[in-house]
């Protein structure tokens, strides 16, 4: 390619930028929705990972002490109880932000 007819590409590419950009303002895109849904599943990803590390932990701790099952499985559920508010609190935060 030429040195002209690459000198008449950049200026067409340099002005059709700003002629694109014009727009009426009412298509923009919703970024509060899609970062909500990131936010939503991140949280979500990181509630399973919590959760099954919380399973787990409890598993090995019964294996290891029959004996204190009851204190081990009400540790176990307020933990995973708490683990799943993380979610419940992210997802009403999505719904009021977007909604």
């Amino acid at each position: 390619m030429n040195t002209k007819a690459f000198l008449i590409l950049l200026a067409l590419f340099a002005l059709a930028t700003p002629m694109m950009a014009q727009g009426t303002g009412d298509h923009g895109t919703n970024w509060v929705a899609i970062s909500s849904g990131f936010s939503m599943a991140i949280a979500s990803g990181l509630c399973g990972l919590a959760q099954g590390k919380a399973v787990a932990s409890s598993a090995e701790a019964l294996a290891r002490n029959p004996g204190a099952a009851a204190a081990i499985r009400f540790a176990l559920i307020l933990g995973l109880a708490l683990i799943e508010s993380l979610a419940l609190y992210t997802l009403v935060i999505v719904f009021i932000k977007v909604v």
